[in-house]
């Protein structure tokens, strides 16, 4: 099963695709070779363009991911429901939206995760930090470097928490 994580922004949106080579054994250990990350990066947004084109951005590059890539499902970060700032989660929301279109339109499954869901499934602790994450993101996945920036290891931590879950319910 191949999975397209996606960690939502207007100014950096994260994606990753990860595969899974062999059934997943719960929990994953660290290193393990269960799962390769085919790709991974970010797509960037200018502040100065509008609100349009900075949509536009984000669902055409997502469309290539998935056009080259071809995973079967989509897995993006839930909007976190009390933020401080309304207009934050507005403007995410317009982020999570396109990328909800793209994944929809490819014909994919397209699930959501809370943030905190996935820094336990991934750390043990739903409260971890953007650099704990990507430290045990690296060592999850076997990967020379810890990801960066966060929003890559957001990503790939999305997708490896779908394939965590998924392989729980088989």
């Amino acid at each position: 099963m191949r999975v397209l994580g996606v960690d939502p922004g207007l100014n950096c949106t994260g994606y990753a695709v990860v595969e899974r080579t062999k059934s997943v054994k719960y929990p994953l250990r660290a290193g393990s070779k269960e799962l390769l990350v085919m790709e991974a990066g970010v797509i960037r947004t200018a502040p100065g363009d509008t609100l349009a084109v900075r949509v536009r951005k984000i669902y055409r590059g997502l469309c290539q991911v998935i056009a080259v890539y071809g995973p079967q499902a989509l897995v993006v970060e839930e909007l976190f429901s009390h933020y401080r700032n309304p207009r934050t989660a507005i403007m995410m929301a317009h982020a999570r939206g396109v990328i909800c279109l793209a994944g929809a339109e490819a014909g994919l499954n397209v699930y959501g995760y809370a943030a905190r869901r996935v820094k336990k499934a991934i750390t043990g602790s739903g409260a971890a930090d953007k650099t704990q994450m990507q430290r045990v993101i690296k060592e999850l996945l076997g990967l020379k470097k810890e990801p960066s920036p966060p929003d890559v290891a957001d990503a790939l931590a999305l997708a490896v928490t779908h394939l965590q879950a998924a392989a729980r319910r088989v």
